[in-house]
């Protein structure tokens, strides 16, 4: 089958693997379209601690079912979407019900080959069926969403409250979107990318280019100088994990979604004085999943505008070329 194939840094060509064959409690997926995410960036940057080439990328991506090995109620021509998570089953998160966090943690994709290729092996009980409606690249992007919808639920946000989100990529939009659904009021967004903050615009909110505007300031100004109820750090940089702690109202929360490639300083004088939660978020829980699917189902969230770009397989290496440039691509789906 073809295949888009990590080979080392800065190194993902489309190639050939075996069509994998599917044990007792697998399903063959017929991949139809998958998403490239900041982790697969990292991945091609060669940053990852685990993923090792040769590898097929991939753990954004919905397909339809092949085969089905051992008894299920699954059927081949079921339209699904993968939730990509592999869980020991053993360890005190996993008994404690907290599957998401456990202590061995594996992704399809990262640690065992993924969506990026014509055909998938994927556990069933990773498999949830999407309603007819919802496009085939909008159903790659429920793993994005449910990271989002995880991260909403880890905040305190309330209805009314002033939220800010410093970072305008997929991830950080998406939060937002979430947020308002769960009774933000004023939700002021941060970026340096024009293309960026033309996208949050497009969502009505307020948004900051931070190359030009005094963040801190502003945002005490746009909050009548308390400064935000919830701050959603979705950047990663040293800046933005200073301008957390600076825009954060008095005993408000700080909810840290990027996994930061360097440790960063952060301020906790700032966050002794003021009282700050600071709260941290991994990928989402089956519910989280769930609830994305039935918010894409019911139009409750319009994520279209993420998608810059739809490619097919063959020029997966253009895709990921595309998302080095924050002011060419958002969102690049490839289709097998």
């Amino acid at each position: 089958m073809r295949a888009g194939i990590y080979l080392g840094e800065k190194k993902v060509v489309p190639g050939q693997l075996p069509i994998p064959e599917p044990t007792h409690g697998e399903a063959l997926i017929r991949v139809l379209a998958g998403g490239i995410c900041g982790t697969d960036m990292m991945i091609y940057a060669g940053k990852h601690p685990r993923a090792k080439a040769p590898l097929a990328l991939g753990h954004e991506f919905c397909g339809v079912i092949e085969k089905v090995a051992g008894d299920s109620s699954f059927q081949p021509g079921e339209r699904v979407v993968i939730e990509p998570t592999l869980s020991c089953g053993e360890c005190e998160a996993c008994l404690a019900g907290q599957t998401h966090v456990c202590k061995t943690l594996r992704l399809i994709g990262i640690d065992m080959d993924g969506g990026f290729a014509e055909y998938a092996k994927v556990p069933v009980h990773r498999l949830h069926r999407y309603p007819g409606h919802l496009s085939d690249s909008l159903a790659a992007l429920t793993e994005p969403l449910a990271v989002a919808v995880h991260t909403v639920r880890r905040s305190h946000v309330k209805i009314g409250d002033d939220v800010v989100i410093i970072g305008c990529g997929p991830i950080g939009l998406l939060v937002g979107m979430v947020a308002r659904r769960s009774g933000a009021g004023r939700i002021i967004a941060v970026d340096v990318s024009p293309y960026r903050i033309a996208k949050a615009q497009e969502l009505g909110w307020t948004v900051l280019d931070a190359r030009q505007t005094d963040i801190t300031q502003e945002i005490k100004s746009l909050t009548g100088g308390k400064g935000a109820d919830v701050v959603f750090e979705a950047a990663g940089t040293s800046v933005t994990a200073k301008q957390m702690t600076e825009v954060a109202k008095i005993q408000g929360q700080i909810v840290v979604v990027s996994l930061f490639k360097q440790p960063p300083t952060v301020d906790l004088a700032a966050m002794h004085f003021k009282e700050l939660c600071l709260t941290t978020t991994r990928c989402y829980s089956r519910t989280d999943f769930q609830t994305a699917i039935a918010l894409m189902a019911g139009d409750q969230v319009n994520l279209s505008g993420l998608i810059s770009h739809e490619l097919p397989l063959e020029r997966i290496a253009e895709g990921f070329a595309l998302m080095e440039n924050p002011e060419e691509a958002l969102k690049i789906i490839i289709r097998p």
